[in-house]
């Protein structure tokens, strides 16, 4: 994918400044809400089903993340998705967790099949479990998968009819036929609670100011990897704590020059 499309999507989302509807686990809500501001886009929280269809209807995506499941929270986030599909705002969806429990991958797959979802983003052992291939997994952390994660990044992207990001050492964006692999990143993320959480809210932003759902992802993936890694090179051997401020900080330097200098998108 050519830098200079994924540095026009990272200069869109400043300038247009998205509202991006989360419902989104209790962990993550501060960090994801700082991190979009970090960025350039406009959060809000809103669970209550006596609004979230509204709220859900005039903002720039809808991000759904099971985290923390609850039966309330899921009929709201249903009723948001309908809304968002109703008035052609893009749902980006979070199955954290699923094959932890029959009941969260049950959800998980109640949403994708109840609401249009634009991209679902999970790490490999969520996705395959949201297909129905079943793997480890263990809470809500990814077990010791391996396998073709761009061959199981197509196959649900083609079983869904959505786009599919996996995320892990390598990220890969899948619509079934075309494939990126996103290069970008550092492996201090895992050491912060809230970063995958946080990078779902992330592609919402970009989908909210880019319709290709594909490039939106990987826009979104290379720019919030080339962060993170401006962030760890900062705080070299200062630790997570440290690592999480500044990456924030990041999320607001990161410039296009960085990008054409750092990102790495292919083609596969």
């Amino acid at each position: 994918m050519d830098k200079i499309l994924i540095c026009e999507a990272l200069e869109r989302v400043r300038e247009v400044n998205p509202l991006v509807h989360n419902i989104t686990n209790v962990v993550v809500a501060n960090f994801t809400a700082n991190g979009l501001l970090s960025l350039g886009a406009s959060p809000v929280m809103a669970y209550a089903a006596e609004e979230v269809a509204d709220m859900a209807s005039i903002a720039g995506a809808l991000v759904l993340n099971i985290g923390t499941l609850s039966a309330s929270e899921v009929e709201s986030m249903i009723k948001a998705g309908k809304a968002a599909n109703e008035h052609g705002v893009p749902v980006i969806f979070d199955p954290v967790g699923a094959g932890a429990t029959a009941y969260r991958t049950e959800t998980a797959q109640r949403i994708i099949s109840e609401v249009n979802i634009a991209v679902i983003r999970g790490n490999a052992a969520e996705i395959a479990n949201v297909a129905g291939e079943q793997s480890q997994i263990k809470g809500v952390d990814a077990g010791s998968m391996q396998g073709d994660f761009a061959e199981l990044a197509a196959a649900a992207a083609k079983k869904f009819k959505t786009v599919v990001v996996i995320t892990g050492k390598e990220d890969i964006v899948s619509d079934g036929e075309l494939t990126y692999a996103v290069s970008n990143g550092h492996p201090i993320l895992t050491k912060v609670t809230g970063t995958g959480c946080l990078l779902t809210s992330v592609i919402g932003a970009f989908a909210a100011v880019e319709k290709d759902a594909v490039r939106a992802s990987a826009a979104a993936l290379a720019s919030y990897g080339v962060a993170a890694e401006m962030a760890a090179k900062k705080t070299d051997e200062l630790g997570p704590g440290s690592f999480q401020i500044e990456f924030l900080n990041q999320l607001s330097l990161v410039s296009s020059e960085n990008i054409a200098q750092f990102g790495s998108v292919r083609k596969l």
